[in-house]
């Protein structure tokens, strides 16, 4: 049985209050409070500078027998659509993407995220990826088990991926051409620039040994922490989330990011969903003409590329604010022009679903693993889309 206790998190010019309370009852002073003006810190706000929030935290469990966490910010009314996260090497959801859930929620989308496996708060060998297959097998089970759904049937399905993720989210695209209505990728990883591709000597080399060495962590690499993010604020904030990896990567784990890479390189055509690709000019970590190749290869006819003079590879979460502002204010545009019109979306039926993914309930290991919900009301600012100032890390 999962706990009905939930927690409201109240933030007004990035001050929060916590409460916990019964869920019903928590809903119950929230509704109360938005059908009045209420004097919120000295200042009279008026209900609809604001927005109310769903976050629930939760433990599935894949075909493999793993352990995964899942997350996921709700809008208090109908989402607009379905927004499933891929988040990059290293990274995890809860924290680093938090931002990006909260933001895309107060714009009316219902957004899902999940750690993959060896990642974040997901159970496995850190940043260990055996088969970058089980990483999009994952994805595509537990997403397309939110989508089966019947409150989110009828409900556009968007993709977006950061960085490695790009290259997750073109994948369940390939996997399922049909299903997803829309991507969008930020520095996405589906090329490997020609700057640093392996000499062919070296990947055979490392490939005979791949098998015996696997999970050593031998693969040379500049600090892309420091590669990645602008703001130095923000670098030490990202760099003191203890859930992103910060080692060395594994072998086997960069010889299939590397393959996948080379494999999407070769099938960029193949491509035929919408697509808005972002990337910063100044970006070390993946080199902007891999969009710019992405773009031009891509077989859709609804296809976007914007790319930001002097921007980095941490569009979302390493630039100065007004930077940041600006690349949601376009990812958000970018999804309202789709979605302002649910007859034009076409939604794939979903017939006879067979879900490879269970929840962990409680009582279902020693340590209990129960799922966390809480209610975030924000006042909103920047033309009602930012909630806070800064991701929670």
């Amino acid at each position: 049985m999962e706990d009905t206790t939930t927690m409201i998190k109240c933030k007004f010019e990035y001050h929060e209050v916590s409460l916990h309370l019964n869920l019903d009852l928590s809903i119950r002073i929230l509704n109360l409070f938005f059908l009045t003006k209420s004097s919120v810190l000295g200042n009279e706000i008026a209900s609809d500078e604001f927005t109310l929030l769903l976050t629930t935290q939760e433990y599935i469990r894949n075909s493999r027998d793993v352990e995964l966490f899942a997350c996921r910010w709700i809008p208090s009314s109908s989402p607009r659509a379905l927004v499933f996260l891929c988040h990059g090497y290293g990274m995890e959801c809860s924290g680093f993407m938090r931002e990006c859930g909260i933001r895309l929620a107060s714009a009316g989308y219902a957004v899902f995220g999940m750690d993959y496996e060896g990642h974040g708060r997901s159970k496995g060998a850190r940043c260990y990826i055996k088969k970058f297959s089980n990483i999009v097998n994952d994805c595509y089970d537990y997403y397309t088990s939110i989508s089966a759904k019947e409150e989110y049937r009828d409900k556009g399905r968007f993709l977006y991926g950061e960085s490695m993720g790009g290259a997750v989210a073109l994948l369940l695209h390939k996997k399922d051409p049909s299903f997803w209505n829309g991507a969008i990728l930020v520095a996405p990883m589906c090329k490997i620039s020609e700057k640093v591709k392996p000499h062919p000597v070296v990947i055979n080399l490392l490939t005979r040994v791949e098998d015996i060495i696997p999970k050593w962590k031998i693969v040379p690499t500049k600090d892309v922490i420091d590669a990645a993010f602008k703001d130095p604020i923000k670098r030490e904030e990202i760099r003191n989330n203890k859930l992103i990896y910060q080692e060395k990567p594994r072998l086997k784990t960069a010889l299939e990011m590397l393959r996948t890479s080379m494999n999407l390189e070769d099938t960029l055509h193949e491509i035929t969903l919408p697509f808005f690709v972002l990337h910063g000019e100044a970006d070390i970590v993946t080199d902007p003409e891999i969009s710019k190749a992405l773009f031009e290869r891509a077989s859709t006819s609804d296809k976007t590329i914007k790319l930001y003079p002097g921007m980095w590879h941490g569009l979302t979460s390493g630039e100065p604010d007004a930077n940041v502002d600006l690349v949601f204010a376009d990812i958000i545009n970018w999804l309202d022009v789709r979605t302002k019109y649910s007859a034009s979306l076409t939604v794939t039926p979903i017939q006879n679903l067979s879900s490879n993914v269970e929840k962990v309930v409680d009582g279902h290991q020693e340590k209990s693993k129960r799922s966390q919900t809480s209610l975030l009301c924000g006042l909103n600012g920047g033309g009602g889309r930012r909630l806070v100032h800064r991701s929670s890390l």
